[in-house]
C-alpha cells in the first residue's frame, strides 16, 4: 500500500470532530498506531525507537495532552471518544489495517476500537493493561501499592509513595499534578531505583494533564464477553510486579481472548522499558507471525 505523507517521518496533525490531533511517525514497516496511557501521560515515555526499524509507528498524543487539542467538556473524555479518534487517524493515514499498541488506559482504547472496527485491525499489543476496571481493580492496585515500601525495603525512597498517589489523583491543575506523578513514577517500576541510568531519560521531560481525569465513564469498563467473539490476534505483555495492572488482570484478559498469547516478564508496568530485548523480541514476532499467515 502507497501511503500518503501523512506518514513521512515527522509530526503530523488533523482535526477531529473539530479538535486538534497531533500524531508522530516514525520508522518503517506495517503500520502500529501506538496510544499512552493515563489518561493524561504524555506520549513521549512510550518511545520505541528498537520497534521503529521494524513498523512505522504511529504515536498519538491523546486529546487532552501535549500539543494536541482540548475538549469542551472534561466529562467527554471517555474510552470511547478516544477511540473515535483512533479511528479519525487511521482514516487520515489511509490505513486499511493496522496494529495497535495500547498501554495501560490506551489498551483499553485499542480493545474498544477493536470490538467496534475489527475489520481495520491486523493485530492488538496488549501492553500492561486489563480487560476491566471497577472496584476490584481499584481496591487490588491501592492495595498492591501500599505494599511497595514492604516490596522494596531496601529502597528508602519508596516508603512516601503510598502518601503521594492519592494527591496526585486530587490534583487540580496540569503543574500540581506532573511533580506529583513524578514522584510516584518509580511505583510503575518492580525496582526503579535498580535501573534509574536507563530508565530516567525516558521521563526528562515527562509532563501530565489532568483535564482527562475528569472523563466519566457510563459504566466501569468491563469487555469480557465481548472479547469472546473477537477473532483479532492478540499479544498481551503483562508485569509480574506491576502494582496497577499486573499478571493477573493480563491473565484474565488472555483467557477472554481466544486468538491471545501472554507474556509475563519480571519487570512493572513499562515492559518496553524494564525488559526492552524480551519486549521487542516478542512484538516483532508477533507481528512476524501475522504476516507470515497474511502470505
Amino acid at each position: 500500500m502507497t501511503f500518503a505523507a501523512t506518514l513521512t517521518p515527522g509530526t503530523h496533525q488533523l482535526e477531529i470532530e473539530g479538535v486538534r490531533q497531533v500524531y508522530h511517525v516514525a520508522g518503517t514497516g506495517p503500520v502500529c498506531l501506538v496510544h499512552s496511557g493515563g489518561p493524561g501521560m504524555g506520549w513521549e515515555y512510550l518511545r520505541m525507537p528498537a520497534l521503529e526499524a521494524h513498523l512505522t509507528m504511529v504515536y498519538l498524543e491523546p486529546v487532552g495532552t501535549g500539543s494536541s487539542g482540548r475538549l469542551a467538556d472534561r466529562r467527554d473524555y471517555r474510552i470511547d471518544t478516544y477511540a473515535r479518534f483512533v479511528h479519525g487517524v487511521l482514516d487520515h493515514l489511509g490505513a486499511d489495517r493496522a496494529y495497535l499498541l495500547g498501554h495501560s488506559h490506551g489498551g483499553f482504547v485499542v480493545q474498544r476500537y477493536a470490538l467496534d472496527h475489527p475489520d481495520r485491525v491486523d493485530g492488538l499489543i496488549l501492553h500492561s493493561t486489563s480487560p476491566i476496571t471497577g472496584p476490584a481493580f481499584w481496591n487490588d492496585a491501592m492495595a498492591n501499592l501500599q505494599r511497595l515500601p514492604e516490596r522494596l525495603p531496601h529502597r528508602p525512597q519508596a516508603a512516601a509513595i503510598p502518601a503521594v498517589f492519592p494527591q496526585a489523583l486530587a490534583a487540580t491543575d496540569d503543574e500540581t499534578f506532573t511533580v506529583l506523578m513524578r514522584q510516584v513514577l518509580p511505583a510503575y517500576f518492580a525496582d526503579y531505583w535498580a535501573q534509574e541510568a536507563e530508565l530516567a531519560p525516558a521521563f526528562a521531560g515527562f509532563r501530565a494533564w489532568i483535564g482527562p481525569s475528569g472523563g466519566v465513564e457510563p459504566a466501569p469498563f468491563d469487555v469480557r464477553d465481548e472479547l469472546g467473539s473477537l477473532r483479532v490476534p492478540a499479544l498481551i505483555v503483562s508485569g509480574k510486579q506491576d502494582f496497577i495492572c499486573g499478571s493477573h488482570w493480563g491473565t484474565l484478559l488472555h483467557e477472554a481472548m481466544p486468538t491471545s498469547r501472554l507474556l509475563v516478564l519480571d519487570c512493572g508496568h513499562m515492559a518496553h522499558l524494564e525488559r526492552p530485548d524480551a519486549f521487542g523480541r516478542a512484538v516483532v514476532a508477533f507481528v512476524g507471525a501475522q504476516a507470515g499467515t497474511a502470505a
